[in-house]
């Protein structure tokens, strides 16, 4: 049985992974949607011509990864595309921000993704694909988003390093690095701060960034970066000393 894993398929760009990958792979058995709304999973599920297995669960939650991995276990699938949405960042100073959201950012984006990996490896195989979701956060160190950037330059790190861990078993990995994207993501990171407007600017459709990350897995990408402003942003923070970014940022508030 062939199989696609999505979390934090509920909204966003988890939703629109489980969107686009339906309509193109009709050779897919079934896509298990992971994420903890169950009802926006079911009511996702109905929409898609595949097969779908909705699984509510915390991917935080220790006993709920062990029941996956039991699941797993059992129907002993091809996981042929695995892709790690479930996520969240907070804006604010590291001494604003309470203790248990900063590390439940930690926990979710940096653990969570990691153990899912994990777990799924074994049963995937040569020409299947992991799909990260970094961001272009990952660049940069950012001050009033420091764990949130911090978490996410963990994943494009870590995703590198697996890539090339994984290259003999021809299982590629990509992570993918938007910068803003229109989706529910700012309803919670807005909670305590706001972003910096010109950052809005650079806003693009959930669409746009999951059409480019699915084409850039195909060619074995091992970064994906949608849009010219965040590519540019991207090439600079490789270029320029981080401190005289940082001094930039100050004008750009």
């Amino acid at each position: 049985m062939n199989i696609t894993i999505i979390t934090g398929a509920s909204s966003g760009i988890g939703q629109e992974f489980a969107l686009q990958l339906d309509s193109l792979f009709h050779n897919m058995d079934e896509i298990w949607l992971i994420a903890r709304r169950k009802e926006r999973l079911t009511e996702l599920s109905l929409a898609l011509h595949t097969k779908c297995r909705v699984i509510d669960m915390d991917v935080t939650n220790s006993a709920s990864m062990n029941q996956l991995s039991e699941l797993l276990a059992v129907s002993k699938p091809q996981i042929r595309m695995l892709v790690n949405c479930a996520g969240f960042g907070l804006m604010g100073a590291v001494e604003k921000l309470s203790l248990e959201e900063q590390l439940g950012m930690i926990r979710l984006n940096c653990e969570a993704l990691t153990e899912m990996t994990y777990r799924c490896l074994p049963y995937m195989r040569g020409g299947s694909r992991i799909i990260q979701m970094a961001s272009s956060a990952a660049f940069l160190p950012q001050a009033n988003f420091a764990v949130y950037a911090a978490s996410k330059s963990y994943v494009l790190s870590f995703s590198r390093a697996l890539g090339q861990e994984l290259k003999k078993r021809k299982i590629y990995v990509t992570s993918v690095c938007p910068g803003p994207v229109d989706t529910e993501f700012f309803d919670i990171a807005e909670k305590y701060g706001k972003t910096l407007s010109v950052k809005k600017l650079t806003m693009v459709s959930a669409d746009k960034v999951v059409k480019k990350a699915i084409r850039d897995s195909r060619e074995k990408k091992d970064i994906s970066v949608c849009g010219l402003p965040i590519q540019a942003f991207h090439v600079l923070t490789s270029l320029l000393p981080h401190s005289v970014i940082f001094h930039i940022m100050k004008f750009c508030k």
